[in-house]
């Protein structure tokens, strides 16, 4: 399915290619840049054109539902700014920033303060996300504030009817359950009297429709997604954890996944072990044993980031493989957290991409 020759014009003109973020049924999501009046800007670009028949009546559905909240929401720097629409492509800017889920906004007060704030004025608009219960829908900015993505599910209300103030009490129902895990301190007794009553369309949903979604995501769609890192995540990092996990020199391992210039989504292991001369042999390893692909960057650290209860601590692990480093001091918060970022900062080995897993899959 070739793109409208509008939409293909403005692409040739104003688009440049930087990296396949992700390419599934309902879109393909690509990271680079756009041209416009003030110059160039990092931007990432969503287009139909390489959906399969059989799902582009509900991408186009998506993508329409993206546009137009998008429009409406286009001054409120709430979420991404929408550059450019098409009919079957939309550019959209970036967010600098991590989703919730890697920056854990702990006792984050002003995080939070900035949350309630965007969704007060996306419901002014008459804009209710409708997926906000996915915490990497969520994201922290790089100014520490809080921004919303991934607007394909979102719903625009003329009025403000009952089903608008639903789906609003929703929202807010989310964020504050998001609010209610890292910084449940903060709750005040009107929120946590929120939090305790679920609307009746929430209670059907979680009874039928949620679990007809997944039969339908994951069965007809096939469709399997973990903190962005998709299928590969899902499926090929469990046997490579544990072909790595068989050398006798390596104490434990993690794998994180990343988004690749060249794969679309990269693999990136980490191994706890003391000889740095192991990659290499773990490396041949991994290639012998033909269980999955091999990551495309392995690193062994003396030790891996770990919380006060003993588990690994994936968000700065993540950060690292997608090289936003820059996001990472936040994270520390003692000596120790600061000698080990030195250590695995001087051998990390993806210095070349720089992108984050903005974009999720939809969830109809």
């Amino acid at each position: 399915m070739s793109l409208p020759k509008q939409d293909a014009a403005a692409l040739s003109k104003h688009w440049t290619e930087g990296v396949l973020l992700k390419r599934d049924v309902f879109s393909t999501v690509e990271r680079g840049r756009f041209r416009t009046r003030d110059g160039d800007v990092d931007a990432v670009l969503r287009r139909l054109d390489q959906v399969p028949w059989w799902s582009f009546i509900l991408a186009h559905h998506l993508f329409t539902r993206e546009r137009r909240a998008l429009t409406l929401a286009r001054d409120l720097k709430v979420g991404p700014e929408l550059l450019w629409a098409g009919k079957r492509t939309l550019v959209r800017g970036f967010i600098d920033g991590v989703a919730l889920h890697l920056a854990k906004p702990y006792n984050d007060a002003r995080y939070f303060q900035s949350a309630k704030l965007a969704l007060r004025k996306l419901h002014r608009m008459g804009v209710c996300h409708n997926d906000l219960a996915k915490e990497q829908n969520w994201l922290r900015g790089s100014d520490g504030l809080a921004y919303l993505t991934d607007f394909q599910l979102a719903v625009c209300f003329k009025s403000r009817s009952q089903l608008f103030r639903i789906a609003a009490y929703e929202d807010l129902r989310h964020l504050l359950k998001h609010k209610r895990t890292y910084a449940p301190e903060l709750l005040t007794a009107k929120e946590k009297q929120i939090l305790s009553r679920k609307s009746l369309p929430a209670r059907i949903w979680l009874m039928t429709g949620k679990k007809v979604y997944r039969a339908i995501t994951r069965g007809i769609f096939n469709f399997t997604d973990r903190e962005g890192g998709g299928k590969r995540l899902v499926n090929d990092a469990p046997p490579l954890l544990e072909i790595i996990k068989r050398n006798p020199d390596v104490r434990d391992a993690a794998i994180v996944a990343f988004a690749d210039r060249r794969t679309g989504v990269g693999l990136y292991a980490f191994v706890e072990a003391e000889d740095v001369a192991l990659e290499g042999k773990l490396q041949s390893e991994l290639a012998a044993a033909k269980a999955a692909k091999p990551p495309e960057h392995l690193q062994v650290i003396p030790a891996l980031p770990r919380d006060t209860a003993g588990k690994i601590r994936t968000e700065v692990l993540q950060l690292v493989a997608m090289n936003q480093v820059d996001l990472l001091e936040p994270l520390m918060t003692s000596d120790a957290d600061r000698a080990f970022l030195k250590v695995i900062l001087e051998s990390r080995k993806n210095l070349r991409d720089r992108f984050n897993f903005e974009t999720q899959l939809p969830q109809p």
